[in-house]
């Protein structure tokens, strides 16, 4: 009789074992795609062609099962990021029956697009800075040459660099802090030929959050150096 029992009740979960044996899933992390540093996005997926499964998460590291093998849509959305968007499918997962998928979110607007430069537009710049100082990483020489760049080819162009910090800390210095910052960017561009006259600056503190957020992600975002245009 104990055979018997044992037997029944193992059964249903051999059967759960071998349906979690087929299962494929769908795994990734959002990243920036400057930092790559995690951030945590909006996630909404939906199984394909009619939608009759979706899902919503809220997380810099994702993973859902693909249930019957259905392809999935997947749109992935962050504050200051331009989203994505793509399909997943089961056809391309791995030996871990995994469908791996990492996501670089993007910044719009860097110095480098291909986007016409005219008057009020503002671009968000990809410069990084020693913490709490206005030292420029060399991660950011990139952007910055391709800003020299645009300048150099657009000869009339006259921009104003903005710069901005988190809400955290003392207000005062946080001005400080943002005008050192553009200046130390302004410096940098005229070491390229571009002449300073052309280079207006302001600094705003911590006063113009793009979020309020008490969170590592939002004060990474806050703090940031724009580039407008004043005349092109």
């Amino acid at each position: 009789m104990r055979i018997v029992l044992l037997i029944i009740c193992c059964f249903p979960l051999m059967i759960a074992r071998g349906q979690n044996d087929t299962l494929i899933y769908a795994e990734g992390n959002i990243t920036n795609s400057v930092t790559q540093e995690p951030v945590v996005a909006k996630i909404s997926y939906q199984s394909l062609p009619y939608g009759s499964k979706v899902g919503f998460l809220n997380t810099s590291k994702f993973s859902f099962p693909l249930y019957d093998n259905e392809r999935y849509s997947i749109t992935i959305e962050a504050s200051g990021f331009s989203p994505a968007k793509f399909i997943l499918d089961p056809a391309e997962a791995n030996s871990e029956k995994k469908v791996i998928r990492n996501v670089a979110l993007q910044i719009p607007g860097h110095a480098g697009d291909s986007v016409a430069h005219h008057s009020g537009k503002v671009l968000r710049l990809n410069i990084l800075f020693e913490q709490a100082k206005y030292n420029i990483l060399p991660a950011s020489y990139a952007e910055l040459d391709a800003l020299a760049n645009t300048l150099q080819n657009n000869p009339k162009m006259i921009i104003q660099l903005e710069g901005h910090t988190d809400i955290q800390g003392n207000p005062e210095k946080n001005m400080k802090l943002s005008k050192d910052r553009v200046e130390a960017v302004k410096k940098y561009l005229i070491m390229k030929n571009v002449s300073g006259s052309r280079i207006k600056t302001k600094a705003f503190g911590g006063t113009q959050p793009i979020s309020t957020a008490n969170t590592p992600e939002a004060h990474r975002l806050n703090r940031r150096v724009e580039m407008r245009v004043l005349q092109n």
